[in-house]
């Protein structure tokens, strides 16, 4: 078996040079081979995963060594395809690792250790997760609009200038967003469905709206969760609709939204969608963003793509 380890230079843990020390010594006793592709540039990740995945198909495990940011364009890049991705959360956010591993705060370390690359017992599971295709691209984790964004935004400036913030910075951001009318508008077509599995409709334009969010898993923006209870495989996306709220009425709102608890937000509706089109009402760009980087459609037709990538789990 081959492992390819994509590793971004850039991302968050400061540690990665004694990491990969350690797992360098552990496949120099096995037979498995280690490949180590560091990227260089936005896109690489894409393009080094598919390369190996359309040399080596089922005998090669790529290894994201990054944030969700590696995750995204890794997952593009072997959509489809028999090559598994395995995640060392080596990032600042993890957000999408926070789901796989059930928890907020990961250690890095323990799940290299329960990988097995430290001892050279390595041992993982295999199984299909599901997708969201956007217009041709893939998102893993979440696809949002409306304050998030703006907050996204503004918070990656702020790490721009003063790095030594890390994710502190998008916490920062919130404030000078705060400051400004929450209302945001938006058109939506969205094919629904319920919890006894009845289809239904939502068609609205404009709708009103402070946040949306459409989730594969159940976390981003470094810890908020607005699908506690989503699940990978199961054919269909989380949504959870926020309606205009004031900066008085969503400060004591965000505490909520970050532990998962939107039942207790009587201002967010939530439910599933199996696929969609949001458009901008005014041709101008969406106000939104995908695994955590902004894109500039001001249209996205989207839908669930089921059982279409191969992800590792730890062995339970």
């Amino acid at each position: 078996m081959k492992f390819v380890f994509v590793i971004n230079p850039i991302a968050g843990n400061d540690n990665k040079r004694k990491i990969f020390s350690r797992i360098k010594s552990t496949f120099r006793m096995l037979d498995n081979d280690m490949v180590i592709e560091p990227t260089k540039a936005a896109g690489d990740a894409k393009n080094i995963a598919k390369k190996y995945a359309d040399e080596y198909g089922a005998d090669c495990v790529i290894v994201s060594c990054g944030g969700d940011g590696t995750v995204h364009e890794i997952a593009n890049g072997i959509a489809h395809t028999d090559t598994p991705l395995m995640i060392l959360p080596l990032g600042t956010g993890n957000d999408f690792a926070k789901k796989i591993y059930g928890t907020k705060n990961i250690n890095v370390e323990n799940v290299i250790k329960a990988f097995g690359f430290y001892n050279g017992n390595i041992r993982y599971d295999v199984k299909p997760i599901d997708l969201i295709d956007y217009n041709g691209e893939k998102c893993i984790n979440v696809m949002s609009y409306g304050i998030d964004t703006k907050v996204e935004t503004i918070g990656r400036k702020i790490a721009a200038k003063v790095p030594k913030l890390g994710h502190q910075a998008y916490n920062l951001a919130i404030f000078p967003v705060l400051c400004n009318s929450l209302k945001y508008q938006i058109n939506v077509d969205l094919d629904c469905v319920d919890k006894d599995g009845n289809k239904y409709k939502i068609h609205e334009e404009p709708l009103d709206y402070t946040l949306f969010a459409i989730c594969n898993a159940s976390y981003y923006g470094g810890g908020f969760c607005p699908a506690p209870n989503s699940v990978l495989d199961d054919g269909l996306l989380d949504y959870s609709l926020c309606h205009p709220v004031t900066a008085l009425q969503a400060i004591p709102l965000i505490p909520k939204y970050s532990a998962g608890k939107i039942d207790e937000i009587n201002q967010i509706d939530s439910g599933y969608v199996t696929s969609g089109r949001l458009w901008s009402c005014d041709g101008k760009p969406l106000m939104g963003n995908c695994d955590g980087e902004n894109f500039d459609y001001s249209e996205v037709n989207f839908k669930v793509e089921h059982n279409a990538l191969k992800l590792c789990f730890l062995k339970g």
